[in-house]
């Protein structure tokens, strides 16, 4: 099943990997969440704007690249069979997560420590030791790439031992109702509050570095990508769908979030009842986070293909290095939010400034590493 290059699907891959930096220096000025470096304690207006902006990316950004990666899984399966797609996922995602688990991963906490921003007397080479004795895969961001990896072995292992698959005549395929996409919605929501009542938000399988809370989105949306390649989605999905659902999302997103912040206490600094437990928070934070998923990933995928479908020589580079570009953005962001600390700003005015100047650190140093012998073939 050939397709031609969809270039909104690349403009799409290059607006969220955007949206992972922006989440680690939200994080880093005051946000939510768990990052190497945190440098700014947060006023309240503060905290309160930039949990808005995390939980939202969060709802569906990594949801978001789970889908398009299992989208473009059959049709590279279809093409090189088992032993091929096996060798390629293992080139193009062992290799960048093993270099970074042993080579950058170690080095990403060396400015830390000479900095002090860790507050810790050891040595470098006393830290080393520690790394390599509590040693797991898929370090930092790389949990992503170590996932794909096991999606697509999973995938393999499926069509080897399941009856060949029959794709169905092009443009056949029933694209699911709005009454459907929001069943589904509600039980990946319902699923994940039922994992998040033992695995809170935050928990991880430490030997893999894998966050169960937030893996039945992930998985669902892995398994959408694939129907929806089958089926041929992503350029049949109605114009009036893509309204109506980034008409939710916005909802959502701007009434929804404020409304279940402050109702839930979270206000007050208090979030755990939303990470977890047996609590109506977490229930509602949990189905709010898969309404916002799908509302976004279908609005965003209708917008794109209708407005950003093309490409010029600035984001074409931008999108050949976006894969790399997230590889490489801890150490890039770490480095320069170190650089800039001395620099005394209003958090969020701090936020916005950073944030144009490390996106495009990271993706032109992509593009340059790209361009190295060894990695034309693996990047």
């Amino acid at each position: 099943m050939e397709r031609a290059r969809l270039f909104f699907i690349d403009n799409l891959r290059i607006l969220l990997i955007t949206l992972v930096i922006m989440e680690h220096l939200s994080i880093t000025y005051g946000g939510p969440g768990s990052w190497y470096y945190k440098e700014i304690e947060p006023d309240k207006i503060s905290f309160i704007v930039l949990s808005w902006h995390n939980a939202t990316n969060q709802a569906y950004f990594m949801g978001f690249l789970f889908l398009i990666a299992g989208y473009f899984t059959p049709g590279s399966y279809d093409r090189k069979g088992p032993r091929r797609f096996f060798k390629d996922r293992l080139l193009r995602m062992g290799i960048p997560m093993l270099c970074y688990d042993f080579v950058i991963g170690p080095l990403v906490a060396y400015p830390l420590i000479r900095t002090g921003a860790w507050k810790t007397s050891s040595s470098y080479r006393d830290y080393l030791a520690r790394y390599y004795t509590r040693f797991h895969v898929g370090t930092g961001p790389l949990w992503f790439v170590e996932t794909l990896l096991i999606f697509a072995i999973f995938y393999m292992l499926w069509r080897r031992f399941s009856r060949p698959v029959t794709p169905p005549a092009p443009n056949k395929g029933d694209i699911p109702s709005n009454w459907l996409i929001a069943v589904f919605a509600l039980v990946v929501g319902t699923i994940t509050f039922t994992v998040r009542i033992w695995l809170p938000v935050g928990w991880a399988f430490g030997p893999l570095n894998l966050q169960f809370p937030f893996f039945p989105q992930y998985i669902c949306m892995f398994i959408v990508g694939i129907h929806a390649y089958r089926n041929n989605w992503f350029l049949r999905l109605p114009d009036g769908m893509g309204r109506f659902w980034l008409c939710v999302a916005v909802v959502f997103i701007a009434i929804g979030f404020p409304a279940l912040f402050m109702f839930g206490g979270a206000a007050t600094g208090n979030t755990d009842p939303f990470i977890g437990g047996l609590h109506w928070q977490c229930l509602a934070y949990s189905i709010w986070e898969q309404f916002v998923c799908v509302a976004v990933v279908i609005g965003l995928l209708v917008l794109f293909r209708k407005r950003f479908n093309r490409q010029g020589t600035i984001v074409k580079a931008m999108s050949d290095s976006s894969y790399t570009a997230y590889i490489i953005h801890a150490p890039v962001i770490i480095l320069f939010t170190l650089a800039v600390r001395s620099v005394t700003l209003y958090p969020l005015l701090k936020f916005a400034v950073v944030v144009p100047i490390a996106v495009a650190l990271s993706f032109a140093l992509a593009n340059v590493i790209r361009q190295l012998p060894l990695a034309r073939k693996i990047l």
